[in-house]
């Protein structure tokens, strides 16, 4: 099929693309990687009255760290990000997660922000950036305001944005001291969507764990957040990692994943696989992360 008859803008600058965007108002879509938007279009899934390209406001295409957080311009493609040293350095969780996104042809136009606020349930950056607890930056012809992730991802595809915003930047919270990440997730096929994925982040202080989180896609119509120290603690405090004998009760936590998810079941998977690969994956993930402590030999899935 071909898309349906549409008005194609081209906007130079922030100020005209959002001029446009005032103007038509919920007959636009925004056009930046159009990794999704364009198969949406062809298929006549999406049939706006009028497509905003945004590829020429060249200033949208950066990529920042510092020491509060890596700042994703609108432009900035998956690659570029995957492949940015400082933001790697400065919070691994994207790298982890962004090698997980399609294909590296798909990643090489597909844009970051635009995965996000395209809110997909199955994508992997709107689940790091609500277990990070980031914020994505809007703007429009009233001014800009600041969308933290807990506010963002209201349903499948569905975000908070209003019609006449264009989200400028993601920003993403940088790793503190003995915080380590680990992204899983497992796929028909290296490069579909994910049956279910799995990102963690762990917190050692003196070498106690004081922090363990799980942001899951494809299980639910937004990215679902687990609070996972109690069930590799014991407790909800402080204390010394794992079991006595410092070794994690894995049953433990695969059964706690299952009995703290309801995920979807659809024509890839039941919900009842579902819920035992995301015990599984949560499993894998939390292993990479922890390998430091348990002594085991590095894993591909951790940075």
């Amino acid at each position: 099929m071909k898309p349906a008859p549409f008005v194609y803008h081209a906007p130079e600058t922030l100020d005209e693309a959002l001029a446009v965007l005032a103007d038509v108002g919920q007959d636009g879509k925004v056009l930046a990687g159009g990794q999704s938007l364009v198969p949406l279009l062809s298929m006549r899934l999406a049939s706006p009255a009028h497509v905003i390209d945004i590829n020429k406001i060249t200033e949208l295409g950066f990529v920042h760290a510092d020491a509060a957080a890596v700042r994703v311009g609108a432009l900035a493609r998956h690659a570029a990000v995957e492949r940015h040293a400082a933001a790697a350095r400065a919070q691994p969780l994207l790298r982890q997660a962004l090698q997980h996104v399609a294909h590296p042809v798909i990643r090489n136009r597909g844009t970051t922000v635009g995965s996000i606020v395209h809110a997909d349930p199955a994508g992997e950056m709107p689940a790091v950036l609500a277990l990070l607890g980031g914020e994505v930056e809007v703007a429009s012809r009233s001014g800009r305001r600041v969308i933290a992730a807990a506010d963002l991802f209201l349903g499948p595809l569905e975000s908070s944005l209003r019609p006449d915003e264009l989200a400028v930047e993601a920003r993403f919270p940088v790793a503190g001291a003995g915080e380590r990440s680990a992204f899983v997730e497992l796929a028909r096929r290296h490069g579909d969507y994910a049956v279910c994925g799995v990102a963690v982040v762990i917190n050692r202080v003196a070498g106690r764990l004081v922090a363990a989180r799980a942001g899951y896609l494809s299980v639910a119509g937004t990215p679902v957040l687990l609070d996972l120290l109690e069930a590799l603690t014991g407790t909800s405090a402080g204390t010394p990692d794992g079991t006595p004998d410092g070794t994690p009760d894995w049953t433990g936590v695969d059964a706690y994943v299952q009995a703290h998810l309801d995920p979807d079941g659809d024509i890839h998977a039941t919900a009842a696989y579902r819920r035992h690969l995301a015990g599984a994956l949560t499993t894998r993930a939390l292993r990479a992360a922890l390998q430091p402590a348990l002594g085991e030999a590095p894993d591909e899935a951790v940075a």
